[in-house]
């Protein structure tokens, strides 16, 4: 019933509890969601932190970890006969629980009142953001007190009361961001099928296909294996628009595609990748030009990741070899590291380096960025691009993330820029009109580091120019 041996979920939890040491540790599974009506609903999806520390995909559960009174307790309901008309009999609640390890089963209702108790005696209860509406609601209910928003919600700026545990999201965060010998085999497995989702992109893509054809052939690998998809899919001939779910797009002689896509395996481990190819026979010579820096980006940056280097570094450094390759082409002056420290770059890559990957193609970015990706108290550059970078930690063995630099040419932010005047001293700017309609290029690949060094995890995807042209069958 869980991906793993029981014993791996048990010292989970107790590792978590003896980092804790004390409190009622409060988790809450995933309900379904209907989509238009009761009975008609979205896939399900469990919470991650509840998979990571109970391994139980099932809808309508709950857990606590009392470490006080030393006590793990699972609540659901049991399937009536109405049930199992529609959905098939499942394991009992208590045969459910003794395959993660726990003994203690509860009726879901009694979650209510075990709440109020540990609160009635003063016990600090711990739990970790919410993200979903429903789940807001619960707890709210069960906590008899509104639930503090993240930071920057609008909706709930002025909630009192009851706030996510710090602790508690530092804590799982340092646990989950580890990934054990298990972990490793199952993200491997859905990179696998990611790679194989790219790959058939690749032998597909030329003109007159539509993108919504790229869309369904990739979502087809997956679930044609028993995968799902990892995140919704962008496949676009419009690259330089980041998060494009349109697929409304005929694909023209001369257009690149961008496909972002990841398998997620079933027991929800990700897979992540980039990949951007021409829909023609070949690149153009432009293209060639942009995707050569771009190849070159990515493969200097996988050179540099290992133990003790951080992130943040590794993107800056990224930024001044965009910046150094653009100049070369007339676009970018100066010198490219200054260009990069002072975020002038950002014009051309306004997003991260890269993301932890795991149980979340976005790993706990439900804890928060940074809580995740950042060492403990620090803040995040809040200046343009420097913002957008999920991940600026010390890289630490067990670490898997993405490498995914991009080059793009975004003619609103371009317009923009150049009627503020921002960073001449580094962008020429009369040199980017022949570039508005390029577009946008990224390369991602999924990396883990080592004792000593980092490795490509899974397959490998078609990267270079060649090995693209390869696929393709050209």
């Amino acid at each position: 019933m869980a991906t793993f041996p029981k014993q791996t979920y048990i010292e989970r939890r107790e590792r978590l509890a003896k980092t804790m040491g004390s409190g009622l540790l409060l988790f809450l599974g995933n309900g379904v969601a209907s989509m238009n009506y009761r009975d008609n609903n979205y896939p399900f999806r469990q919470d991650s932190t509840f998979l990571y520390l109970f391994g139980l995909d099932y809808e309508g559960l709950a857990a606590v970890i009392d470490i006080d009174n030393a006590r793990t307790v699972v609540f659901g309901d049991e399937l009536t006969i109405d049930d199992i008309v529609w959905t098939g009999p499942q394991p009992t609640l208590a045969e459910k629980a003794a395959s993660v390890g726990v003994a203690d089963t509860r009726p879901l209702a009694a979650l209510e009142q075990y709440v109020a108790d540990a609160i009635a005696r003063r016990q600090p209860v711990h739990f970790v953001p919410p993200y979903r509406g429903e789940t807001v609601m619960w707890l709210q209910h069960l906590l008899g007190k509104k639930i503090a928003a993240p930071a920057g919600d609008p909706f709930m700026a002025d909630a009192p009361s009851a706030a996510p545990s710090l602790e508690l999201c530092y804590t799982l965060a340092d646990m989950r961001n580890h990934k054990s010998d298990e972990e490793l085999t199952e993200i491997a497995r859905a990179i696998d099928i990611t790679v194989e989702m790219h790959e058939t992109a690749m032998r597909m893509v030329r003109p007159g296909v539509h993108e919504r054809d790229i869309n369904a052939a990739v979502m087809q690998v997956a679930l044609s294996q028993g995968y799902f998809y990892s995140f919704p899919t962008i496949a676009t001939s419009h690259g330089q628009t980041l998060h494009n779910h349109g697929y409304i797009h005929t694909l023209r002689d001369g257009d690149m595609l961008l496909l972002d896509a990841g398998a997620e395996a079933m027991s929800h481990y990700a897979g992540d990748c980039t990949s951007t190819m021409p829909v023609g026979h070949d690149f153009t010579a432009r293209q060639r030009e942009v995707y050569d820096i771009l190849y070159a980006t990515y493969e200097a940056t996988t050179r540099k990741i290992r133990p003790g280097v951080t992130y943040r570094d590794c993107h800056v450094r990224a930024w001044s070899l965009i910046a150094d390759g653009l100049k070369q082409l007339g676009l970018m002056k100066g010198d490219p590291m200054e260009a990069a420290e002072a975020g002038a770059v950002a014009l051309f890559m306004p997003h991260g380096l890269g993301h932890m990957m795991g149980l979340d193609v976005h790993d706990m970015e439900n804890y928060g960025e940074v809580y995740v990706g950042y060492p403990r108290g620090a803040q995040k550059d809040s200046r343009f691009g420097f913002s957008s970078l999920r991940l600026g930690r010390a890289l630490e063995p067990g670490f898997v993330f993405t490498v995914e630099p991009g080059i793009y040419f975004i003619p609103e932010l371009i317009d923009q820029w150049r009627a503020e005047g921002r960073f001449r001293e580094f962008i020429n700017y009369d040199r980017l009109d022949a570039f508005r309609d390029f577009g946008g290029i990224r390369n991602e690949e999924d990396w883990l580091i080592t004792d000593d060094g980092a490795r490509r995890i899974g397959h490998k995807k078609p990267c270079s120019i060649d090995e693209i042209l390869k696929t393709k069958g050209e």
